[in-house]
């Protein structure tokens, strides 16, 4: 009786995959370290002695950040620069990408709701749409931008062409994956009462997944003032045709102020996607 009343002592917790989660470790390991080798990278070269001199020397030179007005008047005019060609790419990348995903998107093709002639035809038609987004977001948008000053000559407009094509084919390939991938029953239901591919859009899937498509397109725009950046090295002006002259100068003052810029933007980005997200909430 009294030995009843005494609690069992309580199993030994263990975790059930634990075997599982080191085999995959393991195998994650021995991939990536002949790839580390393969690139050449070594990180006890960055704690060489020589080199974290270098290292000190050069970050040293970016501070204090420049103040010069004139410089920071020509930091502004390159912030609104980049700011426009990301938001226009991005604008027409939304024009080109919407409309793809939203053909591309199995949930909302009234032909496989039963069999038909039209079968087919809607896959093929399906296959082809997701065919031309993986074309378009295949090549890299500074190699777009390459291409579009040889053609348009220096300036934003290569910049602006180039993010629209490579991240049109990116925003439709996720629209159509994410409206796919939510609760497609009432979409479904809308269907086959007789209701419209566009009704179906709007009542069926956009209630339940528009926050993550807003925070997604939110952040392919914080990627485009990234790659506006980076399409400026290459003559498509804004933040990093400054960033290339001042780094050529070897003035860290301005490079470092860029570089706050850039924080500014990505906040700037962080605050948009909270706000829409609580605003479709």
């Amino acid at each position: 009786m009294i030995a009843s009343l005494v609690p069992a002592a309580a199993p030994p917790l263990r975790d059930p995959a634990a075997r599982r989660r080191l085999v995959g470790l393991l195998a994650a390991l021995a991939i990536a370290w002949p790839m580390l080798s393969l690139s050449g990278f070594d990180p006890r070269a960055l704690f060489a002695g020589d080199n974290l001199r270098v290292i000190g020397g050069f970050l040293a030179g970016f501070l204090p950040p420049s103040t010069a007005p004139d410089f920071l008047a020509l930091l502004a005019q390159a912030t609104l620069q980049t700011l426009a060609m990301a938001t226009a790419g991005m604008g027409l990348a939304f024009a080109i990408g919407a409309p793809l995903g939203f053909v591309a998107t199995r949930a909302l093709a009234v032909s496989r709701l039963g069999p038909g002639p039209g079968q087919r035809r809607g896959a093929l038609l399906r296959q082809a749409v997701r065919s031309l987004l993986m074309l378009l977001r295949a090549v890299p948008e500074i190699v777009w931008a390459l291409v579009f000053v040889r053609v348009l000559g220096l300036g934003p407009a290569a910049g602006v062409l180039a993010i629209a094509i490579t991240y049109g084919g990116m925003l439709g390939k996720v629209y159509a994956e994410v409206l796919e991938s939510t609760d497609t029953r009432p979409a479904r239901a809308l269907l086959e009462a007789g209701s419209g591919r566009w009704a179906a859009l709007a009542y069926g899937l956009l209630p339940n997944c528009g926050q993550e498509l807003t925070s997604y397109t939110v952040y392919r725009w914080e990627c485009a003032v990234r790659a506006s950046v980076v399409m400026g090295f290459v003559g498509a002006g804004g933040l990093g045709q400054l960033m290339d002259q001042s780094m050529k100068m070897l003035n860290g003052g301005e490079a470092s102020s860029i570089l706050l810029v850039f924080l500014a933007l990505v906040l700037l980005a962080d605050a948009i996607s909270h706000a829409l997200r609580r605003l479709i909430a």
